[in-house]
């Protein structure tokens, strides 16, 4: 039986993680015994940790994994070695603000073996126009500096094989915050087998949208300088 490692980075979400542990727990049962669910703390301030610590003592198939903050990228990362380490088959990844829903899981869980890596893109998003916003630069700037289309470069929606992702993770910088988007440049720039499906994604259950003019203006602008640079190693 294929055994899945599920990461979901978890960052001051001591409002939501309990009910995003309950709604992903039994799609990681339904895979199999040997299969996780793996939450990173990132340095929480909140009470996040101890939540996931006593939901594990309930719960034999979550892991909790705690690190010093250092972003939502890094986190991953670490989460997909951790997983590939450990002997994944395949590797599937969502975050802890209730956004996505598990109810959509099973599909794609069906469709495992066909495809290197099945990307829900986020279709009629409720998020708010600015993320919507970032999305569409985001597309945009990928083109510009890889000259490939994503339909969905950063979608925390994504199942993938751990033997295609093992071959890929040496390209991306141990340090770099955009790492689902690196990966799935990669993965179109080397001609992987990729599926996007649209999934609903609802509006932020817990937690503040830190999301603003600003930050967008710099988000492009620091994508623009590392693509340029990442461009000649991948």
């Amino acid at each position: 039986m294929d055994k899945l490692y599920m990461i979901i980075p978890a960052y001051n979400e001591e409002a939501t993680v309990r009910d995003v542990i309950d709604e992903w727990y039994p799609m990681v049962v339904m895979t199999g015994e040997e299969s996780r669910l793996v939450v990173i703390d990132d340095g929480s301030s909140d009470s996040t940790l101890s939540v996931l610590r006593a939901e594990a003592e309930k719960r034999p198939q979550l892991i909790v994994k705690h690190k010093e903050n250092s972003g939502h990228g890094p986190t991953i990362l670490a989460g997909y070695k951790y997983a590939i380490k450990a002997g994944a088959d395949y590797i599937f990844q969502t975050d802890s603000d209730g956004q996505t829903s598990a109810a959509e899981f099973p599909a794609f869980w069906r469709s495992r073996r066909h495809y290197d890596m099945i990307v829900g893109y986020r279709n009629h998003r409720q998020d708010g126009w600015s993320r919507i916003f970032v999305t569409k630069v985001l597309k945009t700037v990928i083109f510009l500096s890889f000259h490939c289309v994503v339909t969905d470069a950063n979608s925390p929606f994504r199942l993938m094989k751990a033997e295609t992702l093992h071959k890929k993770l040496y390209l991306i910088p141990g340090n770099y915050f955009l790492t689902n988007v690196l990966i799935t440049v990669i993965y179109t720039k080397h001609h992987c087998n990729v599926k996007f499906v649209p999934i609903s994604f609802k509006p932020r259950q817990g937690g503040v949208n830190s999301i603003n003019m600003k930050r967008i203006f710099n988000i492009g602008k620091n994508a623009l300088k590392d693509f340029a640079r990442l461009n000649k190693r991948i």
